[in-house]
């Protein structure tokens, strides 16, 4: 039952996200990232997005990081 619950929550996020992201009043983000990570515990192909994405932010990150030292 937890687990439907989850999954339901998720996809509520995700739809109130997509929602957001076409009309200009709210920000879809705000909504789309939290359920797409509550789904990706459910959703192997989402779990490796999230993952990918979560390198790409720490590898940009770093470069940033690092060109600021100089």
């Amino acid at each position: 039952m937890r687990k439907l619950l989850k999954i339901l929550l998720g996809l509520g996020l995700c739809i109130l996200g997509v929602i957001g992201l076409i009309l200009p009043i709210m920000p879809g983000w705000v909504f789309l990232i939290p359920g797409l990570i509550i789904l990706s515990d459910y959703f192997p192909p989402l779990k490796r997005l999230l993952h990918w994405a979560k390198e790409k932010f720490e590898n940009e990150t770093t470069r940033l990081r690092d060109s600021r030292k100089q």
